[in-house]
């Protein structure tokens, strides 16, 4: 019997950052998903998550007003159809940005309840066979001091993580020989088999951002995450043209066509679209074809039990991202999220994406 769309749920949960948490140009104060709940009239139930950061309460009226509205009663089968015609009903108001969050948020639901209702987890379903995927720990701010930052790198070496990454840009930017010593601290602190990957969180121009980069690459560098402004696609390219550290961006682009301009311009070697802005399982497909076409690595930021069964699938793929201020909040909102071990996280077997919200945190917390 086929299923139809019959109620859709929007819910936020969110909780305070630990105190002090910055990277070179931003304080994060908060930190929380928006959920989604998209269940049929058989009863079956689809979640999909967004960020609950800065916003959410915008992203959750988008979805309840102008998008709920016309998912009632269609096929949840249909995710390409409805993705599109979401896409053209919304797009003068937005075509990143939070209305293209409100939309990842749907369409990850609809393609959880599609695997829930074929009765195979979305990493089969979408074609993969890998049993476990590959994670690295991520944390390390600026407002650290050295100490704190050498504590959390050694800390996540203990807990089995054979990848760490850090923030650069200290003092905002303002102190590349500071940098350049916490790189050199970390380093001595974890060895030499650690894989160590920098994020400057957009703070740096080319030519500061390329002299730092050959200032540290010494201390063998995986990657470098958004050296300068994400928008400044050309200074991307200029900072890749400068040092043989691989860059890594993306993670604030939206859609294929962020993607496209990133390969076509040459200034990616690590591609980093998130799920939960980008557009969700429909349009990170499409992403991750293009980064194959162009024969370049595949990383989603952040989110890394959505985008789990994805990386199960595609060839490409570098590692995902376990950022550490989300876990508390994770473990909290799902019954069942995946814990890494040893540096890896399994897959899950379960239909769709294999989570469970925990509704009784959830409706403790919502902010309605």
């Amino acid at each position: 019997m086929d299923h139809k769309i019959s109620r859709i749920d929007v819910h936020l949960v969110s909780a305070q950052a630990p105190a002090g948490l910055a990277d070179a140009t931003r304080k994060v104060e908060t930190i929380g998903f928006l959920l989604v709940r998209i269940t049929t009239d058989q009863g079956l139930e689809g979640i999909g998550v967004t960020y609950h950061e800065v916003g959410g309460e915008a992203t959750r009226e988008v979805i309840r007003r102008n998008m709920a509205p016309k998912l009632i009663g269609r096929d949840p089968l249909q995710t390409e159809a409805i993705w599109q015609e979401l896409f053209h009903y919304l797009r003068g108001i937005g075509r990143k940005g939070l209305m293209f969050c409100a939309l990842s948020a749907i369409d990850i639901a609809l393609w959880d309840l599609k695997g829930k209702i074929v009765g195979l987890p979305l990493s089969r379903l979408l074609g993969g066979d890998r049993t476990r995927v590959p994670v690295y720990a991520s944390g390390g701010w600026t407002s650290y001091d050295d100490d704190q930052l050498v504590d959390e790198m050694k800390t996540m070496v203990a807990r089995g993580f054979s990848a760490i990454k850090f923030k650069v840009g200290f003092n905002g930017g303002q102190s590349l020989r500071r940098d350049v010593e916490r790189v050199r601290k970390v380093r001595e602190a974890v060895g030499p088999d650690i894989r160590l990957l920098v994020d400057a969180n957009n703070c740096f121009d080319a030519a500061t951002a390329i002299q730092l980069a050959n200032r540290i690459r010494e201390y063998d560098i995986t990657l470098f995450e958004e050296p300068v402004f994400a928008d400044d696609i050309p200074g991307l390219a200029r900072f890749r043209r400068g040092t043989d550290i691989p860059l890594a961006t993306g993670e604030h682009e939206y859609t294929r066509f962020g993607v496209r301009d990133l390969l076509l311009a040459e200034a990616a070697d690590i591609v980093q679209v998130d799920g939960a802005r980008a557009g969700g399982y429909t349009e990170m497909l499409k992403c991750a074809a293009l980064t194959q076409a162009w024969n370049v690595k595949f990383a989603p930021h952040a989110m890394e039990n959505i985008h789990l069964p994805l990386a199960a699938a595609v060839p490409n793929i570098f590692m995902l991202e376990r950022l550490l201020m989300f876990e508390g909040i994770t473990a909290a909102l799902f019954k069942n999220a995946v814990v890494p071990v040893d540096g890896y996280m399994a897959v899950p077997e379960a239909p769709g994406l294999g989570l469970t919200p925990d509704m009784d945190f959830v409706r403790e917390h919502d902010e309605l």
